[in-house]
């Protein structure tokens, strides 16, 4: 809180929650401070919202989600900093979620943008240098504290204008967690998920998936990057692939992201077995292909003619064919 012989204002400031026990800290040793805190969280179909959700009911801490799904994208083509290990573009995605957290923040009168994020914690995105191009390359140089770190970080406008103690901020640095653990038991906090990560671009399976739906130019629907997560995927020509379920879990998951007036879903009429579905539809020659490789993960007898109901926009149909099995269809599976 800000008093002057005129005037008293209440500091208000927007956090970026991603649910974990850094976020919710951070945000803590600023309430301490009696500056009014709200936190704001996107979510694309590769992170959810989630865990701040969570985090946000915990602590009583507004929160904001915002789905930026299409700016990703557009970002995710080509991003200036490269990929990590897998498809993800880690200090890329940050300056993009803090210039969209600083849009909101100069929407709705906020003061300035923090993070719970720690020097040192992790080895690529939370270094210094890393640190310093996300500020430089958000569009908000200048209004984003880290207030875990911030005795270790130079002094930012904020702390020099008497919006915030500095003496009263941080100085954590590197990868152990027993300080946050201690200032958790201190404020209270006994539920908070692991640091592990929930970017779906982090893990080497989805990665592959996501750069081969990338280098075939197969539309980037929300859809079609919800469904990089389940089941088997077969790409069966250039424009053509199916997706086919695992499990029931799977089944009842692949459905979700079905589009019944673009896509093609099979299923077998009298065998249990797997459903498949061929995202955009295809040729006649296409469509039995795709019957066969269902058939042929199903419990349908391999030798004997089998009956596969094929439900497309212009309605549901059933076609003979004689299964294709796994072995015989591996030579499709995107690996």
């Amino acid at each position: 809180m800000i008093t002057s012989n005129a005037t008293t204002r209440t500091v208000r400031a927007l956090g970026l929650c991603s649910g974990g026990l850094d976020s919710m800290l951070s945000a803590l040793v600023l309430r301490r401070q009696e500056i009014h805190v709200e936190w704001i969280s996107f979510e694309t179909p590769f992170f959810s919202a989630e865990k701040a959700r969570q985090a946000a009911a915990q602590t009583g801490i507004p929160l904001h989600v915002q789905d930026i799904t299409a700016d990703y994208l557009l970002m995710l083509k080509a991003p200036p900093a490269g990929f990590g290990k897998n498809m993800n573009p880690c200090m890329d995605c940050h300056s993009l979620m803090f210039h969209k957290a600083g849009l909101f923040m100069q929407a709705h009168g906020f003061d300035f943008l923090f993070s719970g994020e720690v020097l040192g914690q992790r080895p690529m995105s939370q270094t210094a240098p890393s640190l310093r191009y996300v500020e430089k390359h958000s569009g908000f140089d200048g209004r984003i504290l880290r207030p875990l770190s911030a005795r270790r970080l130079p002094e930012t406008p904020m702390e020099r204008e008497g919006l915030v103690d500095r003496g009263r901020l941080l100085d954590l640095s590197g990868r152990s967690r027993k300080p946050q653990m201690a200032l958790a038991a201190e404020f209270g906090i006994t539920s908070y998920p692991s640091p592990a990560g929930g970017c779906l671009l982090t893990d080497p399976g989805f990665s592959r998936r996501l750069k081969e739906l990338m280098d075939h130019g197969d539309a980037m629907t929300p859809n079609a990057l919800h469904l990089l997560q389940y089941g088997r995927h077969m790409r069966l020509a250039d424009g053509t692939k199916i997706i086919i379920g695992r499990n029931e879990q799977e089944n009842d998951s692949i459905v979700r992201f079905y589009d019944r007036a673009r896509d093609a879903l099979f299923k077998l009429r009298n065998h249990p077995g797997p459903l498949v579905l061929m995202p955009g539809s295809g040729s006649d020659a296409l469509l039995f292909l795709a019957a066969s490789i269902c058939a042929g993960y199903s419990k349908a007898p391999r030798e004997e003619p089998t009956a596969v109901q094929v439900e497309t926009g212009g309605g549901a149909k059933a076609l003979t064919v004689l299964p294709i099995t796994p072995q015989e269809s591996k030579r499709f599976l995107i690996v």
